[in-house]
């Protein structure tokens, strides 16, 4: 990988944005190899949660404006083309969104266009005081057309509008209010805490029924209420009979952190 960077330790996937002179904009390099990275996460039983967060200070500030314009020379006026690259990233925010893995997002810096869809993504989002967060799109005469979806489904019709409409920059702390972020950090070390408190949460979940948890929330946006019911009843059946609730159970009776590692998993 050259412009992302991965380490894995406890189960926790922490993957880091590396174009710090670039403010970590996406490129399509970048775009093709978090998509892999994801991709290999969601089948990797060895990891937990995934943890996305910039090199240098700065989560994401976007697309790659200079990648894109070579892009564009590149296509030679070819719609269609333009068209496959700028899904590609929508196939990427998706591919975040329908992690079957705990996503967290640790946002700080310069957060625009693409990286405020990535932060739209993710199961929680924490955020500096200091970032800068914005859609600045229609100011470069483009729409933010692969994130509406995702930072409507975030904020809300009438905040995505505005952010969306005006290109309007927010400070963290505006965006922890409007619902974009879970939670607000003073400063860098303030936020170091708090995603070392995040993941030890984290931690504490069982693997499987956070897997069917996170699957039964994304599945209440397009399935009937007494179809998801019994789906889940069926799901919580196989769970409560399952090697995850007996050593839930006996942690909790024996007043000890359940040890999630020593239940097998499902070939």
């Amino acid at each position: 990988m050259q412009t992302i960077e991965t380490r894995l330790e406890n189960g926790i996937l922490r993957i880091t944005l590396n174009r710090p002179s670039s403010r970590n904009a996406l490129s399509r390099q970048m775009v093709a190899e978090l998509q892999e990275v994801v991709a290999q996460a969601s089948a990797d039983d060895s990891v937990k949660a995934l943890v996305l967060r910039g090199a240098g200070g700065h989560f994401c500030a976007g697309a790659d404006l200079a990648d894109m314009a070579a892009a564009r020379m590149e296509s030679a006026g070819d719609v269609d083309a333009m068209a496959a690259i700028n899904r590609s990233f929508g196939t990427l925010i998706s591919a975040v969104h329908d992690c079957p893995k705990t996503v967290v997002a640790v946002v700080e810096g310069s957060v625009f266009g693409g990286g405020v869809g990535l932060a739209c993504v993710v199961d929680v989002c924490l955020v500096s005081g200091e970032a800068k967060i914005g859609l600045p799109e229609v100011t470069l005469g483009l729409p933010p057309a692969q994130i509406i979806p995702f930072v409507v489904g975030r904020v809300g019709l009438s905040e995505a509008r505005r952010l969306a409409l005006t290109g309007a920059r927010i400070a963290g702390a505006d965006a922890f209010r409007i619902g974009l972020a879970h939670a607000l950090a003073e400063d860098e070390a303030a936020l170091d805490q708090l995603l070392e408190q995040t993941i030890a949460q984290i931690q504490r979940c069982a693997p499987e029924a956070s897997r069917m948890t996170k699957s039964l929330l994304l599945a209440t946006t397009d399935t009937p209420v007494n179809d998801l019911l019994d789906r889940g009843a069926r799901e919580f059946a196989a769970a409560a009979t399952g090697e995850e609730a007996m050593e839930g159970t006996q942690a909790f009776l024996q007043k000890r952190p359940p040890n999630w590692s020593s239940v097998n998993r499902k070939p």
